[in-house]
């Protein structure tokens, strides 16, 4: 089951302050959904994980159709303040269920945030519930880290890095590989104070993804390196995997 976590119940007011990426990495994003959900059969879009609408927001803006899920009601009364965030449908719960009416031409999940799931379990009924989400046709949609490229980013100790308002920010990451478990802590100094934020993942490898993937009866359509559409090779760090209901 999807577990809220703290950033999301504490700090959902300052969580586009201190974690939105780039105008241009959202906007790669954005592309690249666009293009998929025109190959994709005519129908309506569902984020996993919608949050502040960092994603959803910009693709209604371009004419999409775009339901949520969100386990956490303080992220989505974020979103509710943005312009368009009272006309999208959005459900609140576990979106390992997929627990929101109707039939979608895509179901996509980004920033990772499929892995906050944090069982295999939990990631294989998430899979199965959108299989039966989605219209023949349908895509689903997510974005990962290689568990070889986490590996690589953990044991440097804390490490600066840079929030999207200029507050300072220190970060350390820690694997697990017996429990595939990847935690990211922040130390955010805000107005004075330090605050903790946790983000905790259990990772899977593309081969799992595409396991998971096979046993809801979709296929792996297509794997890019990145949201700019590039392919995915050996130098790659992390994927967009684009899975497909058959018609």
């Amino acid at each position: 089951m999807t577990t809220v976590p703290r950033y999301a119940t504490d700090f959902a007011d300052r969580y586009d302050d201190w974690f939105t990426p780039p105008a241009a990495s959202t906007r790669a994003t954005v592309d690249l959904l666009a293009k998929l959900a025109r190959s994709a059969p005519p129908g309506p879009l569902l984020e996993l994980g919608i949050g502040t609408g960092r994603v959803a927001l910009p693709l209604a803006e371009r004419g999409h159709q775009v339901h949520g899920i969100d386990a956490a009601k303080t992220m989505v009364d974020q979103l509710r303040t943005k312009p368009g965030g009272e006309q999208l449908t959005i459900s609140i719960g576990d979106f390992a269920e997929v627990d929101h009416d109707g039939e979608f031409a895509m179901v996509y999940v980004a920033n990772g945030t499929f892995f906050e799931l944090a069982s295999q379990q939990d990631q294989l009924r998430c899979f199965a519930r959108v299989a039966r989400r989605l219209l023949p046709g349908g895509l689903f949609v997510l974005d990962a880290h290689l568990p070889e490229a986490l590996a690589a980013n953990t044991g440097a100790g804390a490490q600066p890095v840079e929030s999207a308002n200029g507050d300072p920010v220190l970060r350390t990451r820690r694997i697990h590989p017996a429990s595939q478990r990847y935690i990211s802590d922040y130390l955010v100094l805000d107005e004075g104070m330090f605050r903790h934020v946790r983000v905790a993942f259990r990772y899977a490898a593309p081969g799992e993804l595409d396991l998971m993937a096979a046993a809801a009866g979709l296929r792996l359509r297509e794997r890019f390196g990145g949201w700019s559409g590039g392919a995915f090779n050996d130098s790659s760090s992390g994927h967009i995997s684009v899975y497909e209901l058959p018609a």
